[in-house]
């Protein structure tokens, strides 16, 4: 008896291919209207941005235009490889002078920190945010990677190095084995900035297996049980941080 050959996926309808256009051009104008949001705002919270754009994108145009020219000995080859690197460039710098702008903007303010550590920070990283704060709404965040276990505090130095080194005693209870860092994020007298933060986390040495980081994740939960939620995220200025403020004081 013959065996019945894979069923053939069935055709989609008109208005399903309708609907799936429609999906797809509103995606890609969600995406064209983030990125000219992004730079309108980085436009006008950055001076130097236009001036960059144009430096650094009309730049490359030039020297690859060069020296295709003297590559190919022609004054046309090298106008479209010219054009491509220009655009390549200011992208890039557009890209960078927009995160620069976001991190500036956000310095200093509650949560900035955990939303890096939640939003920017790539790989096998594993954030508990705000495993110990204040009611001046300084935190410290727990972060469990390859490196170990980092406490990373944000706000006033004076009062968060009290803060994470508390935390560190008990991280160090409950994980005596497992090296332990500390940072501090603030624009002043801090160990790293807001925009720095990521950077410091790869640096760190890899210590752990990814099968112990996971073991030593699930150890070290324990710590959080409890603890009233403080900021998570950039938070504004105003009466909601004033509200924020009452509420961690009366669950404190």
């Amino acid at each position: 008896m013959a065996k019945a050959g894979p069923s053939k996926p069935a055709k989609r309808t008109r208005a399903e291919k309708k609907a799936a256009r429609a999906a797809k051009w509103q995606s890609r104008r969600d995406t064209w209207r983030a990125v000219g949001q992004a730079f309108n705002l980085t436009r006008k919270n950055d001076p130097r941005f236009i001036p960059y754009l144009v430096i650094f994108g009309v730049g490359a145009a030039a020297v690859v235009y060069v020296v295709s020219y003297f590559v190919t000995g022609s004054l046309w080859y090298g106008i479209p490889i010219a054009v491509a690197a220009g655009l390549i460039a200011a992208m890039f710098t557009f890209s960078r002078r927009a995160q620069k702008s976001m991190y500036s903007q956000a310095e200093g303010t509650p949560g900035a920190a955990v939303w890096v550590l939640q939003n920017q920070v790539r790989g096998d990283w594993h954030t508990t945010p705000s495993v110990a704060g204040t009611a001046q709404l300084d935190a410290v965040h727990r972060v469990v990677g390859r490196p170990g276990v980092v406490l990373v505090g944000e706000g006033a130095p004076n009062r968060v190095r009290g803060l994470l080194a508390q935390e560190k005693k008990k991280v160090a209870r409950a994980a005596p084995d497992t090296p332990i860092y500390d940072v501090v994020v603030s624009p002043n007298g801090g160990d790293v900035a807001l925009g720095g933060l990521a950077r410091y986390l790869y640096k760190l040495p890899r210590n752990l297996t990814k099968d112990q980081v996971a073991a030593l994740e699930r150890r070290l939960q324990a710590l959080s049980s409890g603890r009233p939620p403080l900021p998570q995220g950039p938070m504004p200025g105003g009466a909601k941080i004033r509200n924020v403020q009452r509420t961690v004081r009366r669950r404190s």
